[in-house]
């Protein structure tokens, strides 16, 4: 196997001192570890990972930036993330917002954040054309959304009403699961045009 490249051996490292921060005086510290605990669990099969399968440095950082927003937003149980004391300008209720909304940025960032990678690796491993390669990483955005909704839904069963609340972050709006969904496709779409044709791995070692 190749070595890996040093910058997604610092991208690891950075996840990996990222997972204590995020649980460091988090507001639920049992939902925050239910959202941690797969990115901990998975990070040591990232390195083999990332050896077996190259990737391009860009793909990696799209990865990346993805992980570390989770591990950010869990730190607040995603629906407590107090942005509005970090940004007037973005105060919730002065445009009219009636709940935190950063849970929906989450969703709609794993989109755009997702298509690169996929893209790539429909196009370099799986022999697809440019265009296929799209197709799949738009279903793939769609469908990892749709079982992530389900996964959520199931969990917040066997929580405790309020514990379920924060965790599953639907705030009292009934078609939150369908919104989620709605702007993880958009995101993606968004992003489409750019990622088509752009090749950013030539050159990377397979």
């Amino acid at each position: 196997m190749p070595p890996l490249a040093k910058a997604q051996g610092w991208m690891l490292a950075v996840v990996a001192f990222g997972i204590p921060l995020s649980a460091w005086g988090a507001l639920y510290p049992g939902n925050t570890w239910l959202q941690v605990g797969p990115v901990a669990l998975l990070l040591p099969l990232a390195w083999p990972a990332l050896r077996r399968t190259p990737i391009s440095n860009l793909s990696a950082a799209c990865m990346t930036a993805f992980v570390l927003l989770h591990l950010f937003a869990a730190r607040w149980s995603y629906s407590f993330v107090p942005y509005e004391a970090w940004l007037p300008a973005g105060n919730g209720a002065a445009l009219g917002f009636e709940r935190n909304m950063f849970d929906r940025l989450v969703h709609f960032l794993f989109g755009c954040l997702a298509m690169p990678p996929m893209v790539e690796l429909g196009v370099r491993y799986a022999n697809q054309s440019a265009r296929m390669a799209l197709v799949v990483a738009l279903m793939f955005v769609l469908a990892v959304g749709g079982l992530y909704e389900i996964f959520e839904w199931s969990l917040t069963l066997a929580l405790a009403p309020e514990d379920a609340g924060a965790y599953n972050g639907e705030q009292g709006d009934m078609f939150d699961a369908q919104k989620d969904m709605a702007l993880a496709g958009l995101g993606a779409l968004l992003v489409a045009p750019l990622v088509r044709g752009a090749a950013w791995w030539k050159g990377t070692q397979t």
